[in-house]
């Protein structure tokens, strides 16, 4: 389901491995879709009820609006396909919810994709965070200039979700990297705010701030941005502990201990949607297990709800006392 870049990237993936076959594809622009069926040798489908309803499919790819990915996702596992979804499984806590209870209950694969965790950055986090000693404090940073903004859906709050759930990724990393959240406190901005004639919200800009109290006592601060008033862009993750210091600008990083100051190697994020289908097809063929479970992702999920919440009250949200 979809025929953006990342859908690309999946069916090149996908046909480069050599054990499934693109059988059908669906999306929101027929000319479009014909063309990326065409591409492909697949199928076009008019709606994404049809691909969901379709015989021949085993696995439902969902790589389109993040609106729709759990209406999609829960059709999909309820006609008892195996389901990848690229991150946000659901825009709600309680959709996202419901498609783990379903998947389980038809035990069907629900995969969703965090490629973040393979990259070249979160692996040189991870591999040298225990330098560090205890992790105090955490800065995490990405903020993207557009200019002009671009006439995409990614720039709808309806179509792409509060920042922090459509972006899961910056939500993900650190508690992959840190654990369990006890507090949230959050701040959002958007600029420039319009409707189109489809009565759709768009932005030219917005700036979203959390800070996460985690509960080994760890600080972070999640800062993310994108459109015409980030002037300048940033990729950088900045942790402090005990003992030293990790900083990760881009595709360069740097450990600071007592010892001194020392370059460290980032690998590259090229590659990532093919090696994630790889595992995919991995454990359809060998249950051979994945890199991260549905169960995660609903947390960080819950995590970037209360972020959401937090924005609208103007207050702190306990994780504990939360209800979402």
């Amino acid at each position: 389901m979809g025929t953006g870049f990342v859908a690309r990237l999946r069916a090149d993936a996908l046909i480069a491995d050599g054990r499934g076959q693109l059988v059908a594809v669906a999306g929101h622009q027929p000319p479009v879709v014909e063309a990326f069926a065409q591409r492909y040798g697949a199928i076009p489908l008019p709606s994404w009820q049809d691909l969901v309803a379709h015989p021949k499919l085993d696995l439902v790819v969902v790589s389109h609006i993040n609106r729709d990915h759990g209406a999609v996702v829960l059709a999909a596992l309820a006609a008892h396909k195996h389901v990848v979804v690229e991150y946000p499984l659901a825009l709600t806590v309680l959709d996202a919810e419901a498609a783990l209870a379903l998947a389980k209950a038809n035990q069907r694969l629900l995969h969703v994709e965090h490629i973040e965790l393979l990259g070249g950055t979160h692996l040189a986090f991870k591999a040298h965070l225990p330098s560090l000693g205890l992790p105090i404090y955490a800065h995490y940073s990405t903020l993207s200039l557009k200019s002009p903004a671009p006439e995409s859906w990614t720039y709808s709050p309806e179509l792409f979700g509060f920042p922090l759930i459509g972006a899961l990724s910056r939500i993900h990393r650190l508690v992959d990297g840190f654990g369990r959240v006890e507090r949230v406190y959050c701040q959002n901005h958007y600029e420039g705010l319009t409707t189109d004639p489809k009565g759709l919200t768009r932005y030219i800009t917005c700036l979203c701030k959390a800070q996460l109290t985690f509960a080994s006592g760890l600080m972070a601060e999640v800062v993310y941005g994108k459109g015409e008033g980030i002037w300048e862009g940033e990729r950088r993750l900045a942790v402090w502990g005990q003992t030293g210091k990790i900083i990760l600008d881009g595709e360069q990083g740097r450990v600071i201990t007592a010892q001194g100051d020392q370059p460290i190697s980032v690998g590259s994020r090229r590659g990532l949607f093919a090696t994630d289908t790889k595992m995919v097809l991995d454990y359809l063929q060998d249950q051979t297990p994945l890199y991260c479970t549905p169960e995660t992702s609903l947390y960080s999920l819950r995590v970037a709800a209360a972020a959401q919440e937090s924005a609208r009250t103007g207050q702190v949200v306990s994780m504990e006392q939360l209800l979402i």
